[in-house]
């Protein structure tokens, strides 16, 4: 993606537009001009190929404490990606960021009593979450296997389900995939 392509998208796109960022001073800025609805703060590494953990808010504060309130003063919502862990939802409610998404990427590449325990462990954290006046997403490393549990926790407002969609709409067609996505996050929820 190449910086302009951002304005352009929000030309085109009439629903929200959601935007990843950095806390990288150049990224905040094309941020902060986007037009954009809704920010997600992530980490960045250059070399990683996608997302392997969440923001370091502790280690960050005060990076995130200008990122949060920059990004609401153009307009849109913040939410800062976490790792499921009290002390980084403490930041995230001491900076005033509205929402966090918790990474669900342990528990996507778990199986077993590990991804058993990954899963009280965001159960946890959203109560957590939601007891500070935080409110709560998730993603990362979902899929039509493993949506359910997480669709199912109480609290959690949005799954952000990339890379599972986008594979199964190349065999099924994007119709079909998310009426089966909607169908699975629907029966979680009941």
């Amino acid at each position: 993606m190449q910086d302009a392509d951002i304005f352009r998208l929000r030309e085109s796109v009439k629903t929200l537009l959601n935007l990843e960022s950095s806390l990288d001073e150049s990224m905040l800025v094309i941020a902060a001009q986007s037009g954009a609805d809704a920010f997600c703060l992530v980490p960045e590494n250059r070399l990683e190929i996608t997302t392997e953990g969440g923001l370091d808010a502790v280690r960050e504060r005060p990076r995130l404490q200008e990122a949060v309130a920059r990004l609401k003063e153009a307009g849109g919502e913040v939410s800062i990606f976490l790792d499921p862990e009290p002390a980084q939802l403490d930041v995230a409610a001491e900076v005033k960021a509205p929402f966090v998404e918790l990474h669900t990427g342990a528990y996507a590449s778990a199986t077993g009593a590990v991804r058993e325990a990954e899963l009280a462990r965001l159960v946890s954290a959203t109560a957590y979450a939601l007891s500070i006046g935080l409110r709560v997403n998730a993603g990362h490393g979902l899929d039509f296997e493993n949506i359910g549990p997480i669709a199912a926790i109480e609290g959690v407002e949005e799954l952000n389900v990339g890379f599972a969609m986008v594979a199964h709409a190349v065999f099924e067609g994007v119709d079909r995939t998310i009426a089966e996505m909607l169908r699975l996050i629907e029966e979680a929820g009941a």
